[in-house]
């Protein structure tokens, strides 16, 4: 059987982070300057659309067990549909009602992500196995690593490439580039059959659980606000890449040192210390005014560097728990999964139609009560969320040190 290629997981897991969050970040913006599309049209699209991972999602994983024995062919169309789906999302004019393009080619994308991130990551556990010592740590370290990449990758890749449909282009090439490194690696590894009642029945997972679908709202809100942000309140689109790769660098720089502080202090602990820089930094954000780019920039690398916390401990805190109360499956990680993308669309389906009731034009001149109520959506919405989730994490029945150290450096759970 073919050794793991370790750079070919770094490249895969690279490819399906652009195709991730970024799309939030990108898409909404892209449309409604491109082809004045509401913004509350796209929040009830993306919401919707993230509803049907609902029934999707365990039949995906059933079609994946299904197709388990050509799991190279049936990943090597996923990919094809996935890259189509967003070359059709940026770079073809719509040859329909916008909208309704804009809900097929994210139905594709959506579809073909959730398909390809339910094989991948089974395939990691199998990997894993046949590598020496500390197997899934090295592995889980090439995949986030790569994964962390690809988003700093996507943040920028519009402003880098000179427009969106550059950006639609590259993503084609680097899918093109993954699947091929990724030959040979699919041995058909099992998927979980896509029962969720254990997890469901732990009082502990489920408060965890509950944790991270709160305490991910505050970014699902920047992320889906922060070009508007950027180009409005702060009147400097041109640095919204900039600002987007300090961000995401910050995080992945950062991401490390809180796993070694949550060895040392307990995850808990430091987990509630990242959700108050957090909260420190987002608050800020509030008062800001047009050319205070370099205060934004302070903010992007407190905020960023508070992800990182987000990234590496609250996962950890999860994987101990599925370790005690399902060892070996992995419905709890697609409960996890859920929850992110959940948060995603939610923020979208929420944030969105209220900055447009509020008066709030993209690409406009906006009175001072349209930006006030962008600065707030921005910065003081995501405080309330964050103060939430910390008091839900503070009253969990959680050990202060019951994450082992190879849980809390193998870093993030893949989404």
């Amino acid at each position: 059987m073919t050794a793991p290629r370790l750079p070919a997981y770094a490249l895969f897991a690279a490819m399906l982070a652009a195709a991730g969050l970024p799309l939030y970040i990108h898409a909404p913006k892209f449309y409604v300057d491109a082809y004045g599309v509401s913004l509350a049209s796209l929040g009830s699209v993306l919401f919707a659309l993230r509803l049907l991972d609902v029934v999707q999602d365990p039949l995906l994983g059933r079609l994946a067990e299904r197709l388990r024995a050509r799991r190279g062919l049936s990943v090597t169309l996923a990919v094809t549909v996935m890259a189509g789906g967003m070359l059709g999302l940026f770079a073809v004019t719509p040859p329909v009602w916008p909208l309704a393009w804009f809900a097929a080619m994210l139905t594709l994308v959506f579809s073909a992500f959730s398909y390809l991130t339910i094989c991948f990551y089974a395939q990691g556990v199998s990997a894993a196995g046949r590598l020496p010592e500390q197997g899934h740590l090295r592995l889980a370290r090439w995949r986030e690593t790569g994964a962390l990449l690809g988003i700093c990758a996507a943040a920028v890749a519009p402003v880098a490439l000179g427009g969106y449909a550059g950006f639609a282009l590259a993503f084609a090439g680097l899918a093109l580039a993954a699947g091929l490194a990724m030959r040979g690696q699919w041995h058909g590894a099992p998927v979980a059959s896509g029962g969720f009642g254990p997890v469901l029945r732990d009082p502990v997972a489920r408060r965890l659980l509950a944790v991270a679908l709160v305490n991910a709202a505050p970014v699902a809100v920047t992320s889906t606000l922060f070009l508007f942000f950027v180009e409005s309140r702060l009147q400097a689109p041109g640095l919204a890449g900039p600002f987007l790769l300090l961000f995401f660098l910050s995080a992945a720089v950062a991401a490390p040192a809180w796993g070694r502080l949550a060895e040392r202090l307990g995850a808990k602990r430091v987990l509630i210390a990242g959700m108050v820089l957090s909260i420190l930094a987002f608050a800020a954000a509030v008062s800001l005014r047009a050319g205070d780019v370099w205060p934004f920039a302070a903010i992007c690398l407190a905020s960023g560097a508070a992800l990182g916390a987000d990234m590496t401990v609250l996962p950890a805190l999860f994987a101990r728990r599925m370790e005690t109360i399902s060892p070996g499956a992995s419905e709890g990680f697609g409960l996890w999964s859920f929850v992110s993308k959940f948060t995603l669309a939610l923020a979208a389906a929420g944030i969105l139609p209220l900055l447009e009731a509020g008066g709030f034009r993209a690409g406009q001149e906006n009175d001072p009560t349209a930006l006030q109520l962008l600065s707030l959506l921005y910065g003081a919405l995501p405080c309330t969320l964050k103060a939430v989730a910390i008091g839900l994490l503070a009253t969990a029945r959680i050990g202060p040190r019951d994450v082992p150290a190879s849980a809390v450096n193998q870093g993030s759970i893949g989404s």
